[in-house]
């Protein structure tokens, strides 16, 4: 399982035009499930988003997390995130999780990311076509990863 985070002034993403989420300063997380990973993953997964400290404190340090800070959450299920290019220019999306199991993965994360917060976690659709804006603040980007059994 893996997340793709960026710390932003603010993010969102439509489906077909119309807005289904929007957030100020906080995180924008790109989420992608592997055909091997588990609820065990979005759980760890989860827990490491809420805990991680990219967000600066009194002295600029990046110190504290998103639960510190009260910053808000997008999050949007990017299944190209396990695109395998290196042979050929067509990537190769065979790690990925089938769709079914990607959703019920992507619930699984949404729902535990939103009990370590205590708070709303916006989402996009799904499936869908979607347009992400966003305003990268650092710019900060992390890839967070986790396997099956890690």
């Amino acid at each position: 399982m893996v997340a793709l985070i960026q710390r932003v002034r603010e993010a969102s993403v439509q489906v077909e035009g119309e807005e289904v989420g929007c957030i100020g300063a906080g995180m924008l997380i790109l989420f992608g499930a592997h055909r091997t990973d588990t609820e065990a993953e979005a759980d760890w997964l989860a827990g490491k988003c809420a805990r991680l400290r990219i967000f600066p404190d009194e002295a600029g340090k990046m110190n504290r997390s998103i639960a510190e800070t009260g910053g808000e959450v997008l999050v949007v299920s990017q299944f190209t995130l396990y695109g395998d290019a290196r042979r050929g220019n067509r990537p190769s999306f065979v790690d990925a999780a089938p769709p079914e199991q990607a959703e019920a993965l992507y619930g699984a994360f949404v729902e535990r990311l939103t009990a370590q917060l205590d708070a709303p976690v916006r989402t996009g659709v799904f499936g869908a076509i979607m347009d992400v804006h966003l305003v990268n603040d650092g710019p900060v980007t992390l890839w967070v990863e986790r396997r099956h059994g890690a």
